[in-house]
C-alpha cells in the first residue's frame, strides 16, 4: 500500500460513507455553473459558452485531474488554479481575487 494512501486513519468504506453525499453535492454544482454558463447571454462572442475566460479555461483543465489517478490531485489543481506572477500590478483590475493566472502562463 502506498505511503499516501496508508496517511489517512479512517477506512476507504468510512470515507464513502462520511463524505460521498458532500463530494457528490459538489460535482453537481459545478455542473450546474457550466449548465447555466451555456445558457446565458451572449456577451462573449469569441467562446459564449465562457472558454476564453481565463478562470473557465482553468476550471475546464482541473477537471480531468480529478480522475487521472495520478498522486496529489489538490496540489496539482491548486497549481493550476494559482496565479504564479511575481510583479506586484499598480491595481487590481476586479475585486476578487481570480485565483487562476489571468495571463494563461501556467
Amino acid at each position: 500500500m502506498p505511503a499516501a494512501a496508508a496517511s489517512c486513519p479512517l477506512t476507504a468504506r468510512q470515507v464513502i460513507d462520511l463524505y460521498f453525499m458532500e463530494h457528490r453535492a459538489k460535482l453537481l454544482d459545478i455542473a450546474a455553473f457550466l449548465d447555466r454558463l451555456e445558457r446565458s447571454a451572449n456577451d462573449l462572442p469569441a467562446a459564449p459558452d465562457g472558454r476564453d475566460d481565463v478562470r473557465v479555461r482553468a476550471l475546464r483543465q482541473a477537471i480531468p485531474l480529478l480522475v487521472d489517478n495520478q498522486p496529489d490531485r489538490v496540489r496539482r489543481i491548486l497549481d493550476l488554479l494559482s496565479d504564479h506572477s511575481r510583479e506586484p500590478i499598480a491595481a487590481a483590475h476586479t475585486q476578487s481575487a481570480l485565483g487562476a493566472d489571468p495571463y494563461g502562463t501556467y
